[in-house]
């Protein structure tokens, strides 16, 4: 009897491109695009956002304003709640502020010093003995102590809020949940949109800034504190629980001690955010040395900025560098225990006295350097001999026409061309090709919504801007994290330079831009660029620096040239941290360019400035929002699903 043997054809196997899941996804939108694109295009031909599809708010906005406003003073919620609130917080920032008057400058400076002596050392400690003593110098002391009395209240109010949800979420995994995508949410948030809420309920004035400084500043102490108990080592965790310790006992011994570094992290961050934050919420009131800064500006007073400015960018480089090194366990000056903290009081408290029995409590007017006048003089001779007419290469004011005419309007311009519909087919299918089809609907959700509150073409006009800044960011911020990552010595001479970019405002980036480039939206893309240009270096470094070695010494035994190299194993091996780079550059650059509505940016920017300087909490407040959900698409669309859950793990 014959047998027969059945054979089975063999499979075809795709062709290595196509076996790719995003060709599958371009596949897939290809084909929705064929179907919906002629039935969109005969339902709205036209490229503008129709107008039944948009909400008008500022009809009911402006009700809830007008009910809030007369309410304030008589409704038992502002009486009895938020009116307890708005007294507590001007009584903590006064009763600080009576407090650094009365230490005077000598006491508030030696207290300063010692703090940093005893937390990293002697450098540092001489380091920040001379800023303080600059700020005088400037004549800035005493809105450089208005800003430090509300950078106090607003960090230990951050730290004590960030700490209380970070623990809940690091001991909850149901906290931990809902709590994650909020953080998430409140981290792509450019500043400005959380003057608005703050402004509508508390009014102008400190309250409000140090409220608006809070919700800012809180997040990061939240998701690091809770990153820090969430990743704490098992075993020693399960050896604690082993010898019967009871559940506070457990986080008292050991996981809070195990987090240590991720909470001096977040008080480093919330302390960094926060002052930023306090120097934008002078829009709102808060006084200081940011209110120097935003009068400067508004009567382009380069030289009376730069005065504020340098006291706001020591502060911050003074502030990193105590709780940084915090962070790396006690200084040279830290070994001493408490009796060393008891001599450092004794110290300040005697050198306050001191000053006080001298008669030298206030900073000598005859001590002040008055550095405005010699800075303008500087500035009008750039304008005079940079500014424009420069030969062959053309003035600063030339670069920032041909930018505006060669790559801002036309941007502008395709972005308002295109249909509404074709912008959001675009968002969705990038938003799906580097995550899911939850991330592409939140991105076009998120920018429909911009169209559905009636700002479509100022957001536009807003995500030109982001993306011709965030271009030049990526090439030059790629291009000098490469050259980083290949020399060392290179390296070594960017690393301060960045130390420093990273640690100033916000704010600080519009007074050289506005010195250089006038006003307009070129500056407000100049100040966005230079902002974001250091997280993108670093990240690019270290993403090329972490590539495995032995993938490198392969390339190379096989011939591979330097540039091969990069190009074939470092850039592919280092994607993750490349796309980790655009995100954060695309966060940094709208962030910044919402602000540079101060110096002319326009759209989205403009209307946000507009409602604060004008009381139109309506214009303000959907300008706001829609900023905000401009922000959450960007992320979206630049971020990768399995990144994002990292980040929020």
């Amino acid at each position: 009897m014959a047998t027969v043997t059945a054979t089975t054809a063999p499979r075809t196997a795709l062709p290595g491109p196509l076996r790719h899941p995003a060709v599958g996804k371009l596949l897939l939108l290809a084909v929705v695009a064929a179907i919906l694109v002629p039935l969109m295009n005969a339902r709205w031909a036209s490229g503008s956002w129709p107008h039944e599809l948009t909400v008008d708010l500022s009809a009911p906005l402006a009700r809830a304003s007008d009910w809030i406003i007369d309410n304030r003073d008589s409704h038992p919620l502002f009486l009895y709640f938020f009116g307890y609130l708005s007294n507590a917080v001007v009584v903590c920032v006064r009763a600080v502020y009576l407090v650094l008057l009365a230490a005077g400058w000598a006491g508030v400076t030696a207290a300063a010093g010692l703090l940093a002596w005893r937390t990293a050392g002697v450098r540092l400690a001489l380091g920040t003995t001379a800023a303080f003593l600059a700020c005088g110098l400037l004549g800035m002391w005493v809105p450089t102590m208005q800003t430090l009395a509300l950078m106090v209240v607003a960090v230990l109010a951050s730290v004590v809020l960030g700490a209380l949800l970070g623990l809940a979420a690091g001991l909850s995994d149901r906290t931990y949940r809902a709590l994650r995508p909020v953080l998430d949410t409140m981290q792509v948030f450019p500043a400005f949109a959380y003057l608005l809420p703050v402004v509508l309920v508390f009014g102008i004035g400190v309250p409000a800034a140090v409220f608006a400084t809070v919700v800012y500043a809180a997040p990061p102490m939240a998701r690091l504190t809770a990153l820090g108990l969430r990743d704490a080592d098992k075993e020693v965790l399960e050896a604690v629980e082993s010898l019967g310790t009871t559940a506070r006992q457990r986080l008292l011994s050991a996981r809070l001690p195990l987090a240590r570094g991720e909470l001096l992290l977040g008080l480093n961050q919330t302390i960094m955010m926060a002052l930023s934050m306090a120097v934008i919420a002078s829009v709102i009131g808060a006084g200081g040395l940011g209110d120097r800064v935003y009068q400067a500006l508004a009567s382009v007073d380069v030289g009376a900025a730069l005065a504020a400015g340098i006291p706001i960018v020591l502060l911050a480089v003074v502030l990193d560098r105590v709780t940084g090194a915090a962070g790396k366990g006690p200084g040279p000056g830290g070994r001493a225990g408490w009796a060393g903290w008891a001599y450092a009081a004794g110290a300040t408290v005697a050198v306050a006295l001191a000053a006080r029995i001298a008669g030298r409590l206030d900073w000598s007017e005859s001590w002040t350097v008055r550095i405005a006048g010699p800075v303008n003089r500087a500035v009008d001779w750039m304008t005079a001999h940079l500014y424009s007419g420069v030969p062959y290469v053309g003035g600063t004011a030339d670069w920032a026409g041909r930018f505006t005419t060669w790559i801002l309007d036309p941007v502008r311009a395709g972005l308002q061309w295109l249909p509404w519909w074709s912008v959001l087919l675009v968002v969705a299918a990038l938003a799906w090709l580097i995550g899911t089809w939850r991330t592409a609907l939140t991105a076009v959700l998120a920018m429909a919504a911009t169209g559905v509150l009636g700002v479509w073409k100022p957001s536009l006009d807003t995500l030109s801007q982001v993306l011709a800044a965030v271009a030049v960011t990526l090439v030059l911020g790629f291009a000098t994290g490469i050259a980083a990552a290949r020399s060392d010595r290179f390296e070594r001479l960017l690393r301060p330079v960045l130390d420093v970019f990273q640690t100033l405002p916000q704010f600080v980036y519009l007074i050289p831009v506005v010195a250089l480039f006038g006003v307009g939206r070129a500056p407000a893309v100049a100040a966005a660029i230079v902002y974001a240009l250091p997280a993108v270096v670093r990240i690019t470094t270290q993403g090329l620096r972490q590539v495995d070695p032995a993938a490198l010494e392969s390339a190379r035994s096989l011939g591979a040239t330097s540039f091969q190299q990069l190009r074939q194993v470092q850039l592919p091996l280092a994607r993750p941290a490349l796309l980790l780079a655009v995100n954060q550059g695309v966060v940094l650059v709208l962030a910044v360019v919402i602000i540079g509505g101060l110096v002319g940016g326009g759209a989205l920017g403009y209307d946000v400035v507009f409602g604060l300087a004008q009381g139109d909490l309506a214009t303000g407040l959907v300008a706001g929002a829609a900023i905000v959900c401009l922000g959450l698409m960007l992320d979206r669309v630049t971020q990768p699903t399995g990144r994002r859950a990292k980040k929020g793990a």
